[in-house]
């Protein structure tokens, strides 16, 4: 059984700046990738961003150039520094990890940015 256990989530007005932060725990045999998604009010879940073992990423094109996603390996944790945010990024985060063909998820955080 894998846990994710989300933080970081709040209130920020437009312009400012949050990190969100995953951390991982349980049998973990490997790890394909971890990655946020968000799911705003009447919107399905979008991809935010993901990264793989080896480091590489994906971003969506709206948090592309504002949002960089980052990995500790060691600590199996996943962290979302999110920059010049705006309203449209109000949403709650959920962290993801995919492993060996199953898909798990956080509890979801928070994030409200007013204008």
């Amino acid at each position: 059984q894998v846990q994710l256990v989300e933080s970081g989530g709040g209130l920020v007005q437009a312009g400012g700046s949050l990190r969100l932060a995953c951390a991982a725990s349980g049998t973990i045999f490997s790890i394909d990738f971890m990655g946020w998604y968000r799911q705003a009010p009447g919107k399905q879940r979008e991809l935010v961003a993901r990264i793989t073992t080896g480091g590489s990423t994906t971003y969506a094109g709206s948090v592309k150039g504002r949002f960089t996603i980052s990995r500790d390996n060691a600590k199996n944790t996943v962290y979302l520094q999110m920059n010049s945010l705006k309203p449209e990024d109000t949403a709650v985060y959920y962290c993801n990890l995919a492993t060996r063909g199953q898909s798990y998820w956080g509890q979801g955080t928070q994030v409200t940015v007013s204008s």
